[in-house]
């Protein structure tokens, strides 16, 4: 876009944060904002508005050269049908960053979330949604389809950031801020009833709540500041208490066990020290009735787990297979790899192998399989994963998806090396924010016999 030349001010000049426009709103886009432009052409990243709304922004960051700005919506100069007032007293231009869509009755905020991945479908892998086989719904899970104004409580894990002056909060959206908070709305009762917010914390950076929903389990992970000291931990429930070491990072146990236990799929599955498992209690279940509804795993069948976490998807696939079946597992994290093994212990066909799966899977010598799941992190799989696997021969492809930019990426890698969407399916299991969580079934392009 061209511009005006301009004079060289000095770095306090070229800042725009704080100035306001009066601006139509345009599309959503990826993370939670959407687009618009300023009378002179101006690109801004809104929050805190919808499609189609007039209201008044304020930068809040962008200096006069910036390619685009990013800005709040401070006032609704005409509001659009699918705003609500927002039912968390922390939401807001400059409050907490945790939620991106507080302000967007929850069958809005499933639309935008579909807008957003059919763009992203779109522009990264060049696919319409028919023909990445999905019918274009976001679907609520389980229990979520709630009223406008009322919020469904989520999120059975909560980092909350620590002030100087010990509160517990949430930190502000791309910020080191901490909002400080009394009650996190979209926590889970079992993360609410472990009171963190009610007590100060002194000496700690960040205190990690969570809430086993497979469980009772409950489970604190404290981060103290450099040279801090752990406070004696006395919270409104039984609860186990883990240490972030302040020179490695690792996590470490003071009391209690060092894990909790999750249900899924008819299994208990241990997950320990803090480690991943899907934040929505009703996610692990959704995913893998998605995943093999769409791989359809036969006797004798042959499987990789990729970024196999603490062994859900090898589970759910092994029971499948049956005995005369096998699956490997890639995992990078230690803990989580020990988890696995234990996990599915019971289950001698699965393998669980430690690293990256860019360097572990060749080493295996796998030259063929009939199945392949992959969880992969936010980044995605990345070119030279999907190459590989696609020469593995497998009749489906089961990638499971937090990212819809990272997919559609992913999606056009595999077109490439010859696989395309079967089906797609998507699922809000992140209500409230810019997050969805997406399952691509892929198949070969062509198929012989």
């Amino acid at each position: 876009m061209q511009t005006e030349p301009q004079p060289q001010p000095s770095s306090e000049q070229a800042s725009l944060v704080g100035a306001e426009y009066e601006v139509e709103v345009g599309p959503v886009a990826h993370g939670g904002h959407c687009v618009a432009r300023t009378d002179e052409g101006r690109v801004l990243f809104v929050r805190h508005a919808l499609p189609g709304e007039k209201v008044r922004v304020r930068v809040t960051e962008g200096e006069a050269d910036s390619r685009f700005l990013r800005a709040d919506a401070v006032e609704i100069l005409d509001a659009s049908k699918d705003r609500v007032e927002a039912p968390c007293p922390y939401a807001g231009p400059g409050r907490c960053g945790g939620c991106d869509w507080q302000h967007a009755k929850p069958g809005a905020q499933r639309r935008l979330k579909g807008e957003v991945i059919t763009e992203q479908l779109q522009r990264l892998a060049g696919l319409t949604p028919e023909e990445a086989g999905w019918d274009g719904t976001v679907m609520p899970a389980p229990g979520d389809k709630l009223p406008a104004g009322e919020v469904p409580a989520w999120r059975s894990r909560v980092q909350y950031a620590v002030d100087e002056d010990g509160r517990a909060g949430l930190r502000k959206h791309r910020s080191h801020d901490i909002e400080p908070v009394d009650h996190c709305m979209i926590a889970t009762e079992a993360v609410s009833e472990l009171g963190v917010e009610k007590r100060t914390w002194p000496q700690i950076a960040t205190v990690e709540a969570i809430g086993a929903s497979g469980s009772g389990d409950r489970q604190v992970v404290l981060a103290p500041r450099p040279g801090g000291r752990l406070p004696l931990v006395e919270l409104d429930k039984p609860v186990s208490v883990l240490r972030v070491e302040e020179h490695d990072g690792g996590v470490h146990r003071v009391h209690g066990r060092a894990f909790v236990r999750e249900r899924a799929d008819g299994r208990t599955y241990r997950v320990g020290m803090g480690g991943f498992w899907q934040v929505h209690p009703e996610a692990p279940q959704v995913l893998v009735e998605a995943v093999m509804q769409g791989l359809m795993p036969r006797k004798g069948d042959t499987a990789l787990d990729l970024y196999c976490g603490v062994g859900l998807f090898a589970g759910a696939i092994a029971e499948r297979v049956g005995e005369t079946g096998a699956v490997l597992g890639i995992e990078s994290g230690k803990r989580a790899v020990e988890d696995a093994r234990h996990n599915l212990k019971d289950l001698p066909r699965v393998r669980i192998e430690q690293g990256k799966v860019d360097q572990v899977l060749p080493r295996t010598h796998i030259t063929e399989t009939n199945l392949i799941v992959l969880d992969p992190p936010r980044a995605g799989a990345g070119k030279q994963v999907v190459k590989h696997l696609a020469t593995l021969g497998a009749r489906r492809i089961a990638y499971v998806a937090c990212d819809p930019a990272a997919l559609a990426r992913d999606l056009a890698y595999f077109r490439e090396a010859g696989y395309k969407p079967r089906k797609l399916r998507a699922f809000d299991l992140f209500p409230m924010t810019h997050h969805v969580e997406c399952v691509a079934i892929l198949e070969p392009v062509t198929k012989s016999g």
